[in-house]
């Protein structure tokens, strides 16, 4: 007879869904000839300075705990790569802490500040981790949903209305997974008197920081007012192309931090050491080739943007970030129906946009962090399933330039 374990698993837990994401990668991982757009990650390789730090690391026998928020060293080049990049100033001995990815960092951020039913704005769309986080520490996620009209961007007046007596934080990404939208830096100063009138606490995720590519980056924590109730999230998966080291970086006054880091010396203990060597490289020796890879994202970003509104899908252009958001709302499909087919007839794995939210319904998910030939031969696939269900845009050429 089967033993029924549903009476013993906590009911937060039960009611958790998986991700929509892995989903379709795990998909798309079991058939051949796929191309996928789908997961966010970088096609580079983790620059070798990085991994020769970390290999360096155990040769010279570096295996043990290191102190519960990281390596001093590193705290300190973190809280420099702060302050010249974004302009914040932290402390390395008491605000700082060296996370397992920028995830964790927005688990200990949400555990730490939550008590039973506090409300969480999240803006969305959003990345798929963010509500599930806020349930599991005993929160409510409340969504504001963001439209295309002004590029997916959150406005002071959609926070103001989204504000109840329960909220106490609210959490945003800038650039944003999945949208790519970058508020600059009034936008945030609009926002941030709307923080502050009532009082909130703001999570920044800011993961995406080095990836903007027309205006200058603005830490939330950099505005006005802001330092002392921002948990500024950021870490060195996209940037630096280490996402299979899991690396994260947590700032924020000490009050916030001497919390976070009880709950993280009881769940983590410390981030990998050898890892932490080679994120201590990335920060001293690595921008010339952070600054190479956005250059290539750009250019890709482009390619894509450009492509996608001529052959028939109508495509902001994101500010920040290696995503595109395009809506497919002109195929009558449902955003799951056209990932799905798409994947089956033309072995092309992007995200439905749902996953993200319900303001995410009738657009898709597509990471251009994929090689440019991969990126060519995705679009050809997408015109022709496009064509398929009658949407005839120009026809691509050889000649698209992408160098812009």
């Amino acid at each position: 007879m089967k033993k029924e374990y549903s009476h013993y698993i906590s009911e937060t837990a039960q009611e958790l869904q998986p991700s929509g994401i892995r989903k379709f990668f795990d998909l798309a991982a079991s058939m051949k000839d796929v191309i996928s757009l789908g997961v966010g990650e970088p096609d580079f390789v983790t620059p070798w300075n990085i991994r020769e730090a970390a290999i360096l690391s155990l040769e010279q026998g570096y295996t043990a705990y290191t102190a519960n928020p990281g390596l001093l060293e590193l705290r300190q080049e973190i809280s420099n790569y702060l302050r010249t990049r974004f302009a914040v100033n932290y402390d390395p001995t008491n605000q700082i802490i060296v996370t397992v990815g920028a995830s964790q960092a927005i688990d200990l951020a949400f555990r730490a500040i939550l008590n039973q039913g506090d409300e969480v704005l999240i803006v969305e769309p959003a990345f798929v981790s963010y509500a599930p986080l806020v349930a599991i520490a005993g929160g409510t996620p409340v969504a504001i949903s963001t439209s295309p009209a002004n590029g997916f961007k959150l406005t002071a007046e959609q926070l103001e209305g989204a504000i109840t007596e329960k909220t106490k934080a609210i959490l945003f990404c800038s650039p944003n997974n999945p949208t790519g939208s970058t508020l600059n830096k009034e936008e945030l100063k609009e926002i941030a008197a709307i923080v502050e009138k009532h009082d909130l606490i703001v999570i920044s995720d800011e993961i995406y920081a080095e990836l903007t590519y027309e205006e200058t980056y603005t830490s939330f924590a950099a505005i006005e007012g802001m330092y002392e109730r921002t948990i500024l999230i950021n870490g060195f998966s996209k940037g630096f192309a280490m996402t299979g080291w899991r690396l994260g970086m947590l700032a924020a006054p000490k009050e916030f931090i001497e919390v976070m880091l009880k709950i993280f010396q009881y769940t983590t203990m410390c981030a990998p050491t050898m890892l932490q060597y080679g994120a201590l490289e990335a920060l001293k020796n690595t921008f010339h080739e952070v600054d190479a890879m956005k250059r290539s994202y750009r250019m890709r970003r482009n390619y894509v943007v450009h492509t996608l509104n001529k052959i028939g899908l109508d495509c902001h252009t994101p500010g920040g970030a290696f995503y595109v958001f395009p809506s497919i709302k002109a195929t009558g499909l449902s955003s799951e129906q056209f990932a799905e087919e798409l994947l089956m007839k033309e072995k092309v794995a992007v995200v439905p946009g749902n996953v993200f939210g319900e303001s995410g319904e009738g657009y898709i998910r597509c990471s251009y962090a994929a090689s440019m030939p991969h990126l060519q031969e995705a679009m050809k696939r997408i015109q022709k399933f496009l064509e398929s269900k009658g949407i005839y845009g120009e026809k691509q050429t050889e000649e698209i330039k992408i160098n812009q």
